[in-house]
């Protein structure tokens, strides 16, 4: 497991041991980097149930301006402090909480501002689980995603996600063998409609 591209190029990242922590396929991630490439550099990113951390090292670097990656496992929070480290990356703030507890203290406090939301969400919770559908749902609610940002969501190819309402937008799948990314962007001046993505289903 390695980061693909930017800063920190082929730096290795420390692999869970079992089957507790399922990390994203190689293939997956370069999809959903490929999607998101131009919305990344500057951005404030949310890796909720971050597992590895991958995901959020590699949006850090290549250029996202801070991570808060949020996971309850304590294997996890350890993993992700120690991919951290190998990476030698800044901006990412470990948290080790569940993912609707950590969406809902973002409501309680009046977190995050217009200028504090985030800029780019990863969403992969364990698949079969109903925890995806609640999350977004959550983040549709608290409304937690600025204008032009972009939510990547991680489940399984027969699993059914929310379609959303303004000023939220389910914009289109892809799928990769047993996976599906599902793509929301909340619209708003600067909203880009990746239009030009070609169609994986």
């Amino acid at each position: 497991m390695r980061i693909i591209t930017g800063l920190a190029r082929g730096r290795k990242l420390k692999e869970p041991k079992g089957q507790a922590i399922r990390p994203t396929a190689d293939m997956v991630k370069e999809a959903i980097f490929n999607i998101v490439q131009f919305d990344v550099a500057g951005r404030r990113v949310l890796d909720l149930c971050a597992g590895t951390g991958q995901l959020g090292i590699e949006a850090l670097s290549r250029g996202a301006a801070s991570c808060a990656f949020v996971d309850e496992s304590r294997e996890a929070y350890a993993l992700i402090k120690e991919n951290l480290r190998l990476s030698g990356l800044a901006g990412g703030d470990v948290i080790q909480a569940e993912a609707l507890g950590y969406l809902g203290r973002c409501e309680a406090l009046g977190f995050p501002g217009r200028e504090e939301r985030f800029d780019l969400i990863f969403l992969d919770p364990p698949y079969g689980t109903e925890l995806l559908e609640k999350a977004l749902l959550r983040i549709f609610q608290f409304d937690i995603l600025a204008d032009g940002g972009i939510i990547i969501c991680e489940s399984g190819r027969e699993e059914r996600l929310p379609d959303a309402k303004a000023p939220y937008v389910r914009k289109r799948d892809y799928g990769y063998g047993k996976t599906k990314l599902t793509v929301y962007t909340r619209e708003g001046a600067s909203a880009d409609d990746h239009s030009d993505l070609p169609r994986q289903f």
